[in-house]
């Protein structure tokens, strides 16, 4: 059985840092595309970034480049999200997801697997 986790949020204040996490597990990691979204109320889910099976090529949403990193641990079964500059409109819930291997982009595709979120909220 695919477990995807996701942690690591919380209430930050504006131009604050924080850093989610996400392990997947049931699956063989090394094979997967990982990606991750988010979801604010009242808005359609946006695709934030994402990482190709070895780390090789990486993506990220216009909204968050240069200011977003994400980035895989293989041997923990785990991607990571760093983000700074964080501002209210950065504020979601944000989700991990997994897609088995595929060429070409890993934004805007289907994705097998999902976390259940993590909340970040950021204050102004």
């Amino acid at each position: 059985q695919v477990q995807v986790v996701e942690s690591g949020g919380g209430l930050v204040q504006a131009g604050g840092s924080l850093r989610l996490s996400c392990t997947a597990s049931g699956l063989t990691f090394d094979d997967y595309i990982m990606g991750w979204f988010r979801q604010a109320p009242g808005k359609e889910r946006e695709g934030v970034s994402c990482i190709t099976w070895f780390g090789a090529n990486t993506y990220y949403a216009d909204s968050v480049k240069g200011r977003f990193t994400i980035s895989r641990d293989n041997s923990k079964n785990t991607v990571y999200l760093q983000m700074n500059s964080l501002n209210p409109e950065d504020t979601a819930m944000y989700y991990c997801a997994a897609r088995y291997k595929q060429a070409g982009r890993c934004l805007g595709i289907e994705y097998n697997y999902w976390g259940q979120g993590t909340q970040v909220t950021v204050s102004s």
